[in-house]
């Protein structure tokens, strides 16, 4: 989803509490990565991989200048001959620490081994974000949760976008008189004319 459909879909949503609390949960997550210099986990099931937010964030950190943003994807079945940023495994859960962010996107209530292993990152002190359906244990140990309960007018995916999108606008702006409107305008030229982003 490109940045004018995130536009559209703001319009279709105003006025409903959709907006405010992507953005709030969007600010959570930037304000988290940003405050302790990166670190950002992004996990899934291993029925479901967040690879496209993880795609979408990435994205994100380069348009708004928070690299911070860039999330490592954690993979339920990585492989060591998988490309490198795929190839990054559970285990690196068990080795997440203060200072981290560790996102957790299910579409349904998450398996115990994996609850156990978000547990032990939150005792390690790491800051625990969780988006899914907002019952089950997963919630109650996150410090900030944004549920998308099974039959909402959202689906995952789509909040996922709105989430992504926030995040990115987010950004603490920078001060007056430091950038031209050159600067801004050879930006925006310069994210027109981009290619894609290669697919995950």
């Amino acid at each position: 989803m490109d940045a004018v459909r995130v536009a559209l879909l703001r319009e279709v949503l105003a006025g409903t509490e959709w907006l405010g609390s992507t953005r709030r949960f969007a600010g959570a997550l930037r304000g988290s990565v940003v405050s302790h210099g990166g670190g950002l986990l992004l996990v899934g099931t291993p029925e479901y991989e967040p690879w496209h937010l993880a795609a979408h964030l990435v994205d994100e950190a380069a348009w708004s200048g928070t690299p911070e943003l860039a999330p490592t994807l954690v993979r339920h079945d990585a492989r060591p001959s998988d490309p490198a940023h795929l190839a990054v495994g559970l285990g690196r859960l068990e080795a997440a620490r203060r200072g981290e962010t560790l996102l957790v996107v299910a579409p349904t209530t998450p398996a115990a081994p994996l609850v156990e292993r978000v547990s032990d990152a939150r005792r390690a002190g790491a800051t625990v974000l969780a988006l899914g359906p907002g019952q089950g244990e997963l919630p109650s140990m996150a410090h900030e949760v944004l549920a998308v309960p099974d039959g909402s007018e959202l689906d995952l995916d789509t909040v996922q976008h709105l989430v992504s999108a926030a995040a990115g606008e987010n950004a603490l702006p920078t001060p007056r008189g430091q950038r031209r409107l050159r600067d801004r305008v050879a930006r925006l030229a310069e994210h027109l004319t981009a290619p894609p982003p290669a697919r995950w």
